[in-house]
């Protein structure tokens, strides 16, 4: 479709961190599309530094989510003036990636001549004439594809599109020089590795202590804001210590958030490492050891940790996206939530039917005629610019994957790219709801093993040090 003469676009996105993280993608379509258009983005406050110093975005509007908890007549005077406000920038083109009733009002009232959205069935009765182009998905779509895939869809239905589907965040130097300076006060010596790219060069494991200079570390963020979604503290302990047994360097993150800290606080002190006389790495040559940093980091200087960590491994939250956007491969344990929609994300995903850079699906002779010009692992353009080459077309599909999406399975331990999800294979997985019978506790997540968890972070160590 031809959407002429567009020059503002507002694209709404009023969730939370790591969703909002998850949008990039869009923004990327956007700008390579209209390379002249002022691009906004309208985000929920305190989600916005996850986007800031985009390429892709010219204007951020944080909306006030105080709001809610005004009374109504402050309440009503202070939305009405916020979308006075949004109306009289003179956006043509609104695209609601957000799919609530807030949003459709916000993208109607907007003003814009073109409003995008998607076909959602939930919401206020006739909610989808509020769009002038809907993004209708099949049932499958709706419970299968990740949630990067479900934004792009709303706006690639239309003719906008992109081959690069990576999720990026921006790294400004300050957030850098904090790490830096972390890493000096603790005698970390690492070496420094490309942003964006899996570290690739790594010390020698050598009887428990990694060659002097290149210590390895791994981010551990063992909290989220739903505590329905975090590990047992105990098992979580007993893996931190097992990294430092083996002469890796933990740092262990948190939200600045109460409920955050004190739970990261009970975890740490089950760490027989940590817990008095506590011995620093600076005190053990670097080697080894816990470096807290509960609550003393903002979003970016937590993305600067995870870009020179060698591993995330942590609970489903927006610190996870975060480490999957700079390219660390993440070990996330995963509860009520289904990986195929909130996964971590590789940045090496090539589109629906391409697989990932370093894991092609091969190609097949169709009809029984050869595909010239192309490798039994050549990889498959993406069918957001074309999906045939020259009459050939991926036929065969490895185990356990599909051309659908990155994590084909409803539940249970996937890999997708270098990240793994760890998760029951239960038949109430996912469930999506906040702890079993309302108890804000989940127990098909406090039930996974450590030696599970274990095994797998060995694998990965492993393939690290190579």
């Amino acid at each position: 479709m031809n959407f002429s003469g567009i020059k503002k676009i507002l694209v709404i996105k009023l969730r939370h961190i790591g969703d909002v993280l998850l949008s990039v993608p869009v923004f990327r379509a956007l700008r390579e599309n209209f390379p002249e258009a002022h691009i906004a983005a309208l985000v929920n406050s305190g989600t916005e530094e996850v986007l800031e110093a985009s390429p892709f975005i010219n204007e951020i509007i944080a909306f006030d989510r105080g709001i809610k908890k005004m009374n109504p007549v402050q309440r009503y005077r202070k939305e009405l003036a916020f979308l006075r406000m949004l109306r009289k920038k003179g956006f043509d083109t609104a695209v609601d990636l957000t799919g609530g009733d807030r949003a459709a009002i916000i993208s109607f009232v907007s003003g814009a001549s073109y409003r995008l959205g998607p076909d959602v069935k939930e919401g206020f009765l006739g909610k989808r004439y509020l769009y002038t182009h809907l993004a209708v998905r099949n049932n499958n779509q709706r419970t299968n594809q990740h949630i990067v895939l479900q934004n792009l869809d709303i706006i690639s239905r239309f003719g906008v599109k992109t081959d690069n589907l990576s999720v990026d965040i921006s790294i400004p130097e300050d957030a850098r020089v904090f790490v830096k300076k972390v890493f000096e006060k603790n005698g970390i010596n690492k070496i420094k590795t490309t942003p964006l790219c899996p570290p690739l060069i790594r010390g020698e494991f050598k009887g428990g202590v990694f060659s002097e200079g290149n210590a390895t570390v791994v981010h551990v963020h063992p909290t989220s804001r739903w505590l329905f979604k975090c590990w047992r503290d105990e098992y979580m302990a007993e893996v931190i210590q097992w990294l430092i047994d083996r002469g890796i360097i933990v740092i262990v993150t948190s939200a600045p958030d109460k409920r955050e800290m004190e739970k990261a606080k009970r975890i740490l002190s089950l760490v027989p490492e940590f817990t008095p006389p506590h011995i620093p790495p600076l005190a053990r040559g670097g080697i080894g050891g816990v470096v807290n940093l509960c609550g003393k980091t903002n979003i970016k200087q937590l993305a600067a940790i995870s870009e020179v960590s060698d591993l995330f491994f942590g609970v489903d939250s927006a610190p996870m996206h975060i480490a999957a956007a700079v390219g660390t491969p993440v070990v996330a344990l995963l509860g009520p939530s289904g990986a195929f929609h909130w996964g971590p994300w590789d940045n090496n995903y090539r589109g629906q039917g391409s697989g990932v850079r370093g894991q092609e699906r091969p190609y097949q002779k169709q009809n029984g005629g050869d595909c010239p010009g192309f490798t039994d692992t050549t990889p498959f353009k993406s069918p957001l610019t074309k999906g045939d080459l020259g009459g050939c077309r991926i036929a065969t599909v490895p185990v356990g994957q599909t051309e659908e999406t990155p994590y084909p399975k409803r539940n249970g331990i996937q890999t997708f790219g270098i990240h793994t999800v760890i998760q029951q294979d239960w038949k109430c997985i996912p469930c999506g709801k906040d702890g079993c019978d309302g108890s804000k506790t989940s127990r098909c997540l406090e039930e996974i093993k450590t030696e599970e968890v274990i095994n797998i972070l060995k694998g990965k160590l492993k393939a690290i040090k190579k």
